[in-house]
């Protein structure tokens, strides 16, 4: 009789901690996954951000040298 509980208890342990593995293999590759998909996005807002200050800063530039243009025009 405690051969038989032992088996299954040890049948039982074995189908359990193969579970725990796959769970743990599982939650490795969904946190990489989660790495690699928050790279992407960082990036891509990152690049969206550069292109909007390039164009502020272009704009603002353009906006100084009208501006001085206008003080320093010796043709009126």
């Amino acid at each position: 009789m405690k051969t038989g509980i032992l088996a299954i208890a040890l049948l039982v342990a074995s189908s359990v901690y193969g579970q725990v593995g796959q769970d743990l293999k599982n939650a490795g590759k969904d946190t990489k996954d989660a790495a690699a998909t928050g790279a992407k996005k960082t990036a891509k807002g990152t690049k969206k951000a550069a292109k909007a200050t390039g164009h502020g800063v272009k704009k603002g530039t353009h906006k100084v040298a009208d501006k001085v243009a206008d003080k320093t025009d010796t043709a009126k």
